[in-house]
């Protein structure tokens, strides 16, 4: 991964850009990571990869839940629950 300080990257943004098509770009300020610049499908791609990862973790946890006795019922009752 390229690294470039947050005065290179204002200043050479051209470049900048350029290079974030190839592979990720670091930005540093004061020795420090404050950010990495991507491409725009690498940036979709990361989007839809933790979407889907979301989606099967909450598909599992209801599957657990359900196997646990978690009725939507029982998940109503504990969420009025004030105590």
């Amino acid at each position: 991964m390229q690294t470039l300080t947050a005065n290179e990257a204002k200043t050479q943004f051209g470049h900048f850009i350029d290079m974030a098509q190839r592979e990720p770009v670091r930005v540093v300020r004061r020795e420090r990571v404050v950010g990495v610049m991507v491409s725009a499908q690498d940036y979709d791609a990361m989007r839809a990869f933790y979407a889907n990862r979301l989606q099967h973790t909450l598909v599992a946890s209801a599957k657990q839940s359900e196997k646990a006795g978690m009725t939507a019922k029982r998940l109503e009752a504990l969420l009025r629950d004030e105590t």
